[in-house]
């Protein structure tokens, strides 16, 4: 299956890819269908595409990566919604925020992603953690670890981004290039 992307062009998914968000996410409830995107030209961050709305995609990070110990307490709603069974770890990713100036980019700690792979399942969990922020500024702790080892992608790090599609972008040129010798 094809899907078109503002950011990515047209991308080939396959149907086991679709992560299915039962009850949408935070201010996008009707969306339901995305799929984890691996740009391998992004050495920080992969992307929750929408599989309903091209224009809709969000920059998404393991907390680990920039040094939260991320433990989440799911309500057994949360667990029961997301089909996990007992002893099961979820995957968690949280929403990145880059306003038009880098320095201030933040997380979403209070309401990450919380994915379970094995059913192709996820949703945004609101944790009852006050400690945990909605905001969570990170551009200091993503630099330093660039500082600590320059020559290894902060994305490289991630341990479970092995279920993101990979972008090919030779296919989206391959299709940019076609639509313009259609034109001509």
């Amino acid at each position: 299956m094809i899907i078109k992307t503002t950011r990515f062009g047209d991308v080939t998914i396959q149907n086991e890819d679709l992560l299915t968000f039962p009850e949408g996410l935070l201010g996008f409830q009707d969306l339901r269908q995305f799929v984890l995107l691996d740009d391998p030209n992004d050495d920080i961050f992969a992307w929750l595409q929408s599989c309903e709305l091209s224009s809709i995609a969000f920059p998404i990070i393991e907390p680990e990566i920039f040094g939260q110990h991320y433990t989440a307490s799911l309500t057994k709603s949360e667990t029961e919604s997301l089909k996990l069974i007992a002893n099961q770890k979820p995957t968690y990713m949280n929403i990145i925020t880059i306003p038009d100036d880098p320095t201030q980019m933040t997380a979403n700690l209070k309401a990450p992603i919380v994915i379970n792979q094995t059913e192709k399942i996820a949703r945004q969990c609101v944790l009852q953690d006050n400690s945990l922020a909605i905001r969570e500024p990170i551009f200091v702790k993503l630099q330093s670890r660039v500082v600590q080892n320059p020559e290894t992608s902060i994305k490289s790090l991630s341990k479970n981004l092995d279920f993101a599609v990979k972008i090919d972008h030779s296919v989206s040129k391959v299709s940019e290039k076609s639509s313009i010798d259609q034109e001509l």
